[in-house]
């Protein structure tokens, strides 16, 4: 039988440059512009409590971060958004896949998941509370919950975007369904699945309470 790897069967090609040096110049010079324009402007008022200087602003949080105290939430945290996330991509990849591979799926569960996805999280809270209690769990729910429909719906439309032109050739060269699994769908969907990634895990922080 075939191997569709060993025929370079690859639907994409995944690029993972990073940031040029001109664009790492002019996200500095944005955010000093940012700043120094935000200082300039707090200036011009009388109460800090209304606008307060960025410089003071910087000076404080350098001291939140000596803070023990500080540093132990920021890791907890750190820990929830975490967990969560990885709730969400691993549910939400495992249900992209079945749903952009089987139309019957698809479509058994598309409505469903489409009438979730519209509930506000905030909708969850007192609910989460109710079955799993006071901790960590209602807010791992929560994250997990905001980032897993961006991870399902970029991992469908990977898969949909795959040509067909690619399991044809498969098929003719005698793979198997596994191998037309791991060598075309899994690599194919992996720029989608990395954009809802992104997507998840700034909800995520969002709806960390």
């Amino acid at each position: 039988m075939a191997d569709v790897k060993s025929q370079n069967a690859n639907p994409r090609k995944i690029k993972l440059s990073g940031n040029s040096k001109k664009e790492i110049i002019y996200k500095i010079i944005v955010t000093a512009s940012i700043l120094v324009l935000w200082e300039l402007y707090a200036k011009t008022k009388a109460n800090d409590l209304i606008m307060p200087k960025a410089s003071a602003v910087l000076k404080q949080l350098l001291e939140c971060f000596s803070d023990k105290e500080v540093i132990y939430n920021i890791s907890l945290t750190m820990m929830r958004v975490l967990k969560g996330f990885s709730w969400a991509m691993i549910i939400g990849v495992s249900l992209g896949f079945v749903m952009g591979i089987s139309k019957f799926m698809n479509n058994m569960l598309s409505g469903l998941l489409d009438s979730i996805r519209q509930v506000p999280i905030m909708a969850w809270v007192p609910l989460t509370i109710v079955w799993l209690g006071i901790g960590d769990g209602p807010t791992i729910f929560l994250i997990t919950m905001a980032g897993i429909f961006p991870v399902i719906l970029n991992t469908v439309q990977g898969v949909k975007n795959i040509s067909n032109d690619y399991y044809f050739a498969a098929k003719s060269m005698g793979a198997s369904k596994l191998s037309i699994f791991k060598d075309i769908i899994v690599p194919g969907t992996i720029p989608d699945i990395m954009t809802g990634a992104r997507i998840a895990i700034s909800s995520g922080w969002m709806s960390v309470i």
